[in-house]
């Protein structure tokens, strides 16, 4: 278990701020993560990557000369937030263009794909990559739906690379592009991890068992067997993966492969080796070509006992990337000549610490009525803030028997930043509109992952609706609401029945505005939705999951109700309290 922390909620800052102290010659911290500490060529198109806290090496002992430029870092098993890589990727910028490389989970597509969208708006080129190698997360006919794991590091390391030849984007696009679709990974697990705070792991493997195709997020596997020996485990592994080969690979003899033996936090490396005797025989049996394999702990889940074997199919072009030099503060390889130190961008930005004055913060002009309704705006938030707070470590269980168990930390630091900046903005005299506006980008800077990204929509589109010159009425909150439903639809692209916050924010919508138009008070109005809601949350138990990292776990989920869609619930009967009280 986690064992050494001070507030679970700082635990990543904090790991990130020792990081970054110890690792001072190849990083140096800006906000949201960390870029490299040497100079990069004007016009090298610079490779961000990022994701979750809880799996070093990845994604800040990446970040160095032949691998990443920079890396954008979450809070626990969560997305950093588009603010996050957006001021990474522009910190790293070097004039050649941005690549955001990143697992395909829904919080990272979603901040990802918006920071790509701010960068560009900024007069930045930039694409995207996900990196989609688990063969256990979904079928090779629905191979995009698949989870990153241990695969990020050669399809990271082979745009790299080509990045640092002096390729334009779009090549170093194509390269990420060939090494992602010739990478497959599969892994086992004995036990668990446990969350820093947490008092127990986020699943159990019974005694003389394992876990089969775990996930890097604390995620069970899709089934169990009995537990191998190192030789049955190598032999699962390599079996498994040369089932799956690459569209123009038809036989894996005469092939070259980048192989990786990756653990995930508490198999030691003897044990690696003792498996990856086997993995390197078998794979030799089968007619392979080892490339410079690694054997170690690659990408980690804090302290799970599994292991996983990723295979990157080579041809000359991806061994060459394969093999180049790199000098990252967890990966190295070949030799780099001495490295010039980014002393101009570095002393740029200490200089701007140390003599900018911060600006005052300003809000719009609001009238009377609207921050008089800003006083109730506050007040639901306060109670958000409480009732997650309250029922954070239900949440985390609720989350953790199908998914990765963040979900009541993410929203815990996500309802407590949105209070805060609603708190400033409300004692600066800002109306309801600007109100919801601030806590909507703290809700998602700080929560990060696919619930920040999602709560930051709904308390913008609320902001919007209600605005900061009138006194809202229940018909414009009720309109307001509607807007978040379909926006969180468009933007997560779930529907009603895939087992998400959307079973309870449509009907709760739905049932809101039918009582405003019936004449309801909003008080009355909310009442009778947050019933709805309640209803609604409970009755997906009964669901399977069709979207997000609960899916390849669905029946797994059965008879527990969707986390997302619980704190959902939670929150409208809170809100309802609220208005009651400044009704």
């Amino acid at each position: 278990m986690t064992r050494l922390f001070n507030d679970p909620a700082a635990f990543a800052d904090e790991a990130l701020e020792g990081f970054t102290a110890a690792h001072r010659r190849w990083v140096r911290p800006v906000t949201g993560g960390v870029v490299r500490a040497t100079a990069t060529p004007a016009g090298q198109v610079a490779v961000v990557i990022g994701g979750g806290s809880g799996h070093y090496p990845a994604f800040s002992g990446l970040v160095g000369r032949g691998l990443a430029h920079g890396a954008a870092v979450g809070n626990v098993f969560a997305s950093p937030s588009a603010r996050q890589i957006h001021s990474v990727a522009t910190a790293a910028h070097a004039g050649g263009g941005v690549l955001l490389m990143y697992g395909n989970y829904a919080g990272d597509v979603l901040h990802f794909g918006q920071a790509a969208e701010r960068l560009a708006a900024d007069g930045v080129e930039t694409r995207t990559f996900a990196v989609a190698d688990d063969i256990s997360s979904a079928g090779p006919e629905e191979s995009a739906k698949r989870r990153g794991i241990a695969g990020d590091l050669p399809v990271f390391k082979a745009a790299a690379a080509a990045a640092e030849q002096g390729l334009p984007l779009e090549e170093v696009l194509r390269v990420a592009e060939r090494a992602g679709a010739r990478t497959r990974s599969f892994g086992i697990a004995f036990s668990g991890c446990t969350l820093p705070g947490a008092d127990h792991p986020l699943f159990t493997v019974p005694e003389a068992r394992m876990a089969v195709g775990l996930g890097i997020h604390g995620e069970p596997g899709i089934g169990e067997e009995a537990l191998p020996t190192a030789d049955e485990a190598a032999r699962l592994l390599v079996e498994t993966l040369l089932k799956e080969l690459p569209e123009d690979v038809a036989d894996p003899a005469g092939e070259r492969a980048a192989v990786i033996l990756n653990g995930l936090g508490s198999v030691k490396y003897e044990e690696l080796f003792v498996v990856y005797r086997r993995v390197a025989a078998l794979l030799g049996d089968a007619g392979v070509e080892i490339v410079d394999p690694e054997v170690g702990e690659l990408v980690t889940s804090f302290d799970m006992a599994g292991i996983s074997l990723t295979l990157t199919w080579l041809d000359d072009r991806l061994e060459e990337l394969w093999r180049a030099p790199a000098d990252t503060p967890a990966y190295r390889k070949g030799a780099l000549d001495a490295a010039e130190p980014d002393l101009d961008r570095a002393s740029v930005t200490a200089a701007a610490q140390d003599t900018a004055v911060p600006a005052a913060p300003v809000v719009p002009a609001a009238s009377d009525a609207s921050r008089g309704a800003a006083d109730t705006v506050l007040a639901a938030l306060d109670a958000v803030a409480r009732v997650v707070d309250a029922h954070a470590d239900e949440l985390g269980r609720i989350d953790a028997v199908a998914g990765d168990g963040d979900h009541g930390i993410g929203m815990r630091r996500g309802s407590t930043a949105a209070h805060r900046a609603a708190a400033d903005a409300h004692g600066l005299g800002a109306g309801a509109g600007t109100v919801l506006t601030r806590a909507a980008d703290a809700w998602a800077d700080k929560a990060g992952g696919t619930s920040g990204a999602l709560w930051g929509r709904i308390l913008r589109s609320l902001g919007t609706a209600l605005g900061d010159r009138d006194a809202p009425d229940a018909a414009r909150v009720a309109e307001g609401v509607t807007d978040a439903s379909a926006a969180v639809r468009r933007l997560g692209g779930a529907e009603v029945g895939d087992k998400t916050m959307v079973d309870v924010l449509v009907p709760f919508a739905d049932a809101l505005a039918a009582a405003t138009a019936e004449g309801l008070s909003l008080a009355d109005a909310w009442d009778r939705a947050a019933t709805t809601a309640t209803a609604a949350a409970a009755g997906t138990a009964d669901l399977l999951p069709r979207r997000g990292r609960a899916r390849p776990h669905a029946e797994k989920s059965l008879g527990t109700p969707d986390a997302g869609a619980h704190s959902l619930a939670l929150i409208t009967r809170a809100v309802h309290g609220a208005l009651l009280d400044h009704h």
